[in-house]
């Protein structure tokens, strides 16, 4: 039977009880215990964040374009490393690439590989050119100074360099960290699965100093899910 639920068309549920599960989901429960607090189907819950998830990351992309002083930097997801692959384009990892706006928030982008074309790119769409821009040495960062950005500082990791007075990319590694951290509990993704939880630990990062409950609803009160 369908319900009358602002938040999710041809809803099976109610929306009192849609709104206890964003509420659970807000505080970062799992499926099982979403499940368990709401007594609804296993199946159905991991239905319904889905849809939140697929709002969340829908919010993401729609961000506007970051300015000010600006950390870029890509990091390495999945089963761990095979011995004798290392480095950038290890074997069997899926490369992200991340923006962070210091002190203000992060946009991730899952990259098919790290080359001077492929991030560039992505800054040159996401970056204004007066912005400051702090990377490591990577060569895939040769040129900002070329195509616009006349602020372009960077350390050397690879000569243990990780701070030099304010360039360091200290804000985006956190990023990684945390994200890296939160995922450990999600197993055996596939590609889009683990497309939608990046989107969601940038989009809980963001919000870190918020509370996501209401943020959550307006999203499903925007764009009402299925």
């Amino acid at each position: 039977m369908t319900m009358k639920n602002k938040y999710s068309h041809r809803s099976k549920i109610s929306q009192a009880k849609f709104r206890r599960l964003v509420r659970l989901f807000a505080l970062d429960l799992e499926a099982t215990q979403i499940a368990e607090l709401t007594g609804l189907n296993r199946n159905t819950v991991n239905r319904y964040l889905r849809g939140i998830r697929e709002r969340i990351a829908a919010f993401c992309e729609a961000q506007a374009p970051f300015a000010g002083e600006i950390e870029v930097d890509e990091s390495y997801f999945g089963a761990r490393r095979i011995k004798g692959r290392r480095g950038r384009g290890a074997f069997g990892k899926t490369a992200v690439f991340g923006v962070f706006k210091r002190n203000g928030c992060v946009y991730t982008e899952i990259v098919p590989d790290c080359s001077k074309a492929t991030l560039q790119g992505i800054i040159r769409g996401r970056v204004a050119l007066d912005s400051v821009i702090y990377s490591d040495g990577w060569r895939g960062y040769n040129g900002l100074v070329d195509v616009g950005y006349g602020k372009h500082l960077r350390i050397d990791h690879s000569r243990d360099e990780f701070a030099r007075g304010r360039a360091h990319i200290n804000g985006i590694e956190g990023f990684w960290g945390f994200a890296k951290s939160r995922l450990t509990r999600f197993r055996g993704m596939r590609k889009h699965t683990f497309y939608l939880h990046l989107k969601e630990c940038e989009f809980r990062f963001n919000h870190r100093r918020k509370n996501l409950y209401p943020i959550l609803l307006q999203l499903c009160r925007n764009d009402p899910l299925f």
